[in-house]
């Protein structure tokens, strides 16, 4: 869900896979959280176990104001930043398969997810810099099972680097460093809010 684009136009597609398709699906790079490992919080859903997701300091994903004060809104919030968070750990770890992806993702998204890390781990390329995810909005559905969520990124300082060669690369030159992700959620039998569909808009933000 958020895009990042190097010379050889590969984009860093939204995490958790775009059913909204197209070059601009990109996952909110999860931009390292100074490489601790996530740790339950007040502001965590109860119930299912969350898996612990670790990313190192060459990856610095900041979430803005990524809080409500309604716990349901927070809810879905909380849920969303690890499942993008998921993702930029699996590419980092080269791990296509990733459990913590597939626990944030329903069944129908987790291939176009795996698909998505895949266009990284193929190419041997990690992600590195900063990535901050800003401006969250939430509207739950009436029956409390289902959540639209849109958020934007800031890619300006976000890049890759080959894992063999350590080259470095970011957006092109002219590139419009703001994507508007919209993503739709649904809550399942175990509480657990997850990403079931995913669409990113180059330019569709500003900062």
């Amino acid at each position: 869900m958020a895009v990042l684009t190097t010379t050889a136009a590969l984009l860093l597609s939204a995490c958790g896979g775009g059913s909204g398709g197209g070059s601009d699906d990109i996952k909110g790079a999860d931009k390292g959280q100074s490489g601790r490992p996530a740790s339950p919080s007040a502001s965590t859903p109860a119930g299912a176990e969350r898996p612990d997701i670790t990313i190192p300091s060459s990856f610095r994903l900041t979430f803005e104001n990524w809080t409500s004060s309604d716990p349901a809104e927070q809810a879905v919030l909380t849920d969303a930043k690890e499942e993008l968070r998921a993702g930029y750990a699996a590419i980092i770890a080269n791990d296509p398969d990733s459990e913590a992806v597939a626990f944030y993702d329903t069944e129908g998204i987790r291939g176009q997810t795996r698909k998505w890390i895949k266009s990284y781990t193929d190419k041997n390329l990690t992600v590195i810099g900063e990535l901050p995810v800003f401006d969250p909005k939430v509207t739950l559905a009436e029956n409390g099972r289902g959540a639209a969520l849109t958020y934007c990124t800031d890619e300006t300082e976000a890049k890759t680097r080959n894992r063999k060669t350590g080259e470095i690369e970011g957006n092109p030159a002219g590139t419009d460093p703001y994507v508007l992700y919209s993503l739709s959620l649904a809550k399942n039998e175990q509480g657990v809010w997850q990403n079931a569909s995913v669409h990113g808009k180059r330019g569709g933000c500003s900062k």
